[in-house]
Formats: C-alpha cells, structure tokens, sequence
C-alpha cells in the first residue's frame, strides 16, 4: 500500500496538470482510513474547524468510528451526503465567492461564483 502523503502529493499534482483529468481510482482512495486521518489532521490544523455546520456539527465528532461508517456505506453503496454548509462573501469585484464545507462535497448549482478570482 502506497504512503498517504505519496497519494495525496500525486493527486494534487495531477489535478493541477490535468484539470479536465478522469481520476479512474479516486473511489478506492475514498475506502482507506489513512486519506481521512489525514485530511482531519489538516482541517483541524485550521482555526474554523470549530465552526458548526449546517447540522450543528464541528470536525471535533470526527474519529476512527465516523471514519469507518462513511467507509463501509461507500462500500455498501449506499452513503448519502450531508447537505453542504455554504456563504456567499462579497469579493472586490462585485462577485460573489462560495464558501462550502463538508467531508465529501456534492456539486451543486449556485449563484456564487466559484472561481478564485
């Protein structure tokens, strides 16, 4: 098994590479316990991983358990997302940019430009 770092450091290179890229073994990533470990450990590194979501929960109930959950729906097929936190802040611009959060994120339409411009 490849290190999470060594995974994480190639997707993220390829991305910027390839932004119009088919990832054909992201969904196996989705199933290893480390790649969300260590997305934890770097959201709680943030000082807005106290901040409530849109179901009153904040990254401090995250842990092997919730992690294993997630894993084993995914394998089930049957994880639902929850719904995505989102705020539109005004930019210099004019614009609007969108602010979302969430474990897995599901796309969805809004009238906030995403852009980071």
């Amino acid at each position: 098994m490849k290190p999470t770092s060594e995974i994480l450091e190639r997707m993220y290179r390829n991305s910027e590479e390839h932004s119009d890229g088919i990832y054909t073994r992201l969904y196996r990533y989705l199933l290893r316990e480390d790649i969300y470990m260590t997305a934890y450990k770097n959201l709680y590194a943030n000082k807005g991983a106290g901040t409530e979501g849109v179901d009153n929960d904040t990254a401090d109930g995250f842990g092997k358990e919730y992690v294993n959950q997630i894993i084993d729906e995914l394998k089930n097929l049957t994880y639902e997302p929850k719904a995505v936190k989102r705020v539109c802040i005004p930019k210099r611009n004019g614009k609007n940019a969108s602010i979302r959060h969430s474990v897995i994120q599901r796309q969805t339409d809004t009238g906030c430009d995403t852009a980071d411009t």
